[in-house]
């Protein structure tokens, strides 16, 4: 289901970076904008209108959307149960994720308007391989301008943007995006140390893990604090603000040769899989599989011997036969960002302090605040 290329693909864009680096074209941290954006602003900026369930949609191309922005919110809003919530994209049926992993389940844009007329409240847009298919940019702009509120997870930014959603607007995102959306979009501005902001409408969020703080303050504004603890204490977290360390993430020379260096040994990938069932928690799963397969040396896929599985969320989750590959180790005993966070002690154990720096980086993501065991 996932090609043997995924892994190195996803992190080709990467390996560019590394090289403009080496090459004295480091990024470096934008200048600071003054930002107004406590927790209380964004969450008020996302209340639903009183009196109707929301309803959220979860964008997807349906060739090669980013794994961990696209299960994560789902599987948060879907656990939260405060929202009525799909999976939507171009065509109905299967979307290819990376850099592992493919669901079938996806609603067409067409069989979307049939059930909801009106529109989405929200839409939540993850990173995609191609950030322009128009298709997707085309129904995402539509939606907006008819009053759905749009929120961009990681390099999901990207196609917010080309969607014509940040022309003026301040905005967060991945670090490796900073220097392409202000160029692309006039009059915009980047602020940085926030995990997550909101301008009229359209929000934006840093790397792949601040999908986890992001959704849990937008079940906040829906559900209220309660409903949002509640979740968080199931994901295995304490507090989801938007404080965040813009000043340790980007691609300094020595980041930028470890990358060069790692990159040139592809030949070394392992075909991993990871035994799934019916029930499977999305989110431990998805950030696992995302860890190890950007160590750029693990190429994973979901197995199971009666073929595709349905997730805890209700997505279904397709499968290979299972075979002798080496297996992604997960402890079902553990929450799910406790179990990335052992994920990454796992990384470094088994291929060094260097691979395991590369996902942090990659995912945007400070690491366990406790030593590995």
């Amino acid at each position: 289901m996932t090609s043997g290329n995924d892994g190195m693909r996803s992190a080709r864009s990467m390996l560019v970076a590394a090289l403009a680096a080496l090459a004295g074209n480091a990024w470096a941290a934008p200048p600071a904008v003054n930002a107004s954006h406590a927790p209380a602003t964004f969450i008020e900026a996302l209340r639903p209108e009183p009196g109707r369930r929301p309803v959220v949609a979860v964008l997807a191309l349906n060739d090669r959307t980013e794994m961990t922005d696209l299960l994560l919110p789902h599987a948060v809003l879907k656990r939260a149960d405060v929202a009525e919530v799909h999976i939507v994209a171009p065509r109905a049926g299967t979307v290819k994720l990376f850099p592992a992993l493919q669901i079938d389940g996806a609603l067409s844009f067409e069989r979307f308007a049939q059930r909801h007329p009106e529109g989405p409240d929200y839409i939540i847009v993850p990173a995609m391989e191609r950030d322009d298919d128009p298709a997707v940019t085309t129904w995402l702009h539509q939606q907006a301008q008819r009053g759905a509120k749009v929120i961009g997870i990681c390099s999901g930014a990207r196609v917010v943007g080309r969607a014509g959603l940040l022309d003026g607007r301040r905005f967060s995102g991945h670090w490796y995006d900073r220097k392409t959306l202000l160029k692309r979009h006039p009059g915009s501005q980047h602020v940085p140390d926030q995990r997550y902001l909101i301008d009229r409408g359209v929000a934006t969020s840093t790397g792949i893990t601040a999908s986890v703080p992001t959704m849990l303050a937008l079940v906040e504004a829906i559900g209220g604090t309660v409903r949002a603890a509640a979740v968080a204490q199931e994901l295995g977290v304490s507090a989801w603000g938007p404080t965040h360390d813009s000043a340790r993430f980007g691609l300094s020379f020595s980041r930028g040769l470890a990358y060069v260096r790692q990159g040139a040994a592809f030949w070394l990938d392992e075909r991993w899989q990871v035994d799934v069932h019916d029930g499977m928690d999305d989110i431990a799963l998805a950030l696992a599989a995302d860890a190890w397969a950007r160590t750029g040396r693990v190429r994973v896929e979901a197995a199971s011997p009666s073929g595709a599985v349905q997730l805890r969320s209700g997505l279904r989750l397709l499968t290979h036969a299972p075979d002798d590959s080496p297996r992604l180790p997960l402890d079902n005993a553990l929450k799910p960002v406790p179990q990335l966070d052992r994920t990454l002690c796992e990384i470094a154990a088994r291929h060094g302090d260097a691979r395991r720096d590369r996902v942090l980086l990659e995912m945007e993501y400070a690491g366990p605040e406790a030593p590995c065991p």
